[in-house]
């Protein structure tokens, strides 16, 4: 018989106990594709998470965006993580329906996201069910020059038709009244989506994004029609399509152009021209059809619980923890972007952070823009047809034709 004195029990019995405490800890997997400030916002979150769960390890693998892309499609087939980076809308899709994504609606019910979250629930849900949960978004909108709108006189529009009324007295004063570089073509896809969103709604844009609705068809054409108000009459800058978004950026700064259809990301590069909050203002792109509920473009990162994830209890834990005011409102501080949580608090000191958290907490849906929104080899179709719209308005009829063969070919 072996004789052990009581320290020596005491210690094994430590041991033994600290032993038991760590085999009992469970990993978390988490596959990611954040850049460095976003991933140091996230680890901070993961810390504070695994600190209220002591008995969880979250273990985050982060790839690089491009790698993500192709990664993603790869791990969740053959081995997939209990949490997964995406995107909502019609991004998150074909995951949807290939069944690689779970639904995690009684997340969404135990916590009372459809309230917190109402902004974000129509991109996150399909067949009526929500297969992740939003953690950050910025507004899409309409960037404007204080002075230039006093110089003319005109006022802040909220109508298409005050709009365009002012662009009259823009081009008078020899003002771009709507400025935008598209020779990398996604800026004009968000002139688009506004443009579609606003005329004929949330629901018919997603449909044709989707590829349910001919590009002929009739609402399509009376998208472009309205469109047409801004470019036939030459109230774009003429040279768009040479020109990248911060030289059309500079544009705006310098006084030579009016208003700018751009995300708040742009906010920085304004500043660093030298507009200030006294000269740079922020609107709500303006209502086309009366009565249409208003939907913005505010492309949203999600996480999801891959099909095939292991710790699904835990993974749901999380999701809900992220889904928080707290969390979110934390987590967007270091982002410098927006909570999707309408609880959450936002910077008072940035009024564009503050007009962009009122704009999407009080909208009806959310848009994920058009290369979200849309395949990706439809998106750019769309996208060269959207620029030489705006250079070329009398190839309107060969530009749909050409938007609609893609359509059948893409999305068979």
């Amino acid at each position: 018989m072996v004789h052990m004195k009581a320290g020596t029990l005491a210690v094994v019995a430590s041991l033994l106990a600290s032993g038991s405490a760590f085999a009992e800890q469970r990993v978390l997997t988490y596959y990611a594709d954040y850049d460095p400030n976003p991933l140091a916002a996230m680890e901070a979150l993961i810390a504070d998470f695994e600190a209220a769960n002591p008995d969880i390890d979250v273990q985050l693998n982060n790839f690089d965006h491009e790698g993500y892309k192709t990664a993603i499609r790869n791990f969740l087939t053959t081995d997939a993580p209990d949490l997964a980076n995406w995107y909502a809308g019609n991004r998150m899709a074909p995951f949807v329906e290939a069944g690689q994504f779970m639904d995690v609606s009684d997340v969404w019910e135990a916590n009372g996201l459809g309230e917190s979250l109402a902004s974000a629930k129509a991109s996150m849900t399909i067949d009526g069910k929500q297969w992740g949960v939003p953690y950050t978004y910025y507004q899409w909108g309409i960037y404007f020059n204080k002075d230039v709108y006093a110089q003319v006189g005109a006022e802040v529009p909220t109508t298409w038709d005050q709009f365009i009324a002012n662009c009259e007295k823009f081009k008078a004063a020899g003002i771009d009244c709507l400025t935008t570089g598209t020779s990398a073509l996604w800026p004009g896809a968000g002139i688009f989506d506004y443009m579609s969103l606003r005329t004929n709604g949330y629901e018919f844009h997603m449909d044709l994004t989707a590829g349910k609705i001919a590009w002929t068809d009739q609402k399509v054409r009376d998208v472009f029609a309205q469109w047409a108000k801004l470019v036939e009459p030459g109230y774009i800058t003429a040279n768009h399509a040479a020109i990248d978004w911060q030289d059309a950026a500079a544009l705006l700064v310098q006084g030579k152009a009016a208003n700018y259809v751009m995300g708040n990301f742009a906010v920085a590069t304004f500043k660093e021209g030298g507009m200030t909050n006294d000269n740079l203002g922020f609107m709500p792109f303006p209502e086309i059809t009366p009565g249409i509920p208003r939907a913005e473009d505010a492309p949203t990162d999600t996480i999801h619980i891959p099909s095939g994830a292991q710790n699904v209890e835990d993974a749901k834990l999380f999701l809900a923890y992220v889904a928080s005011a707290d969390a979110q409102t934390k987590l967007n501080a270091a982002l410098g972007q927006l909570p999707t949580n309408k609880d959450s608090t936002v910077a008072a000191d940035d009024p564009f952070i503050s007009a962009g958290f009122e704009l999407l907490s009080t909208s009806y849906a959310l848009a994920q823009f058009f290369d979200r929104d849309a395949p990706a080899e439809m998106a750019k179709i769309g996208m060269e047809g959207f620029q030489q719209f705006m250079v070329q308005p009398g190839e309107l009829e060969n530009i749909l034709t050409r938007l609609e063969e893609a359509r059948q070919r893409i999305y068979q």
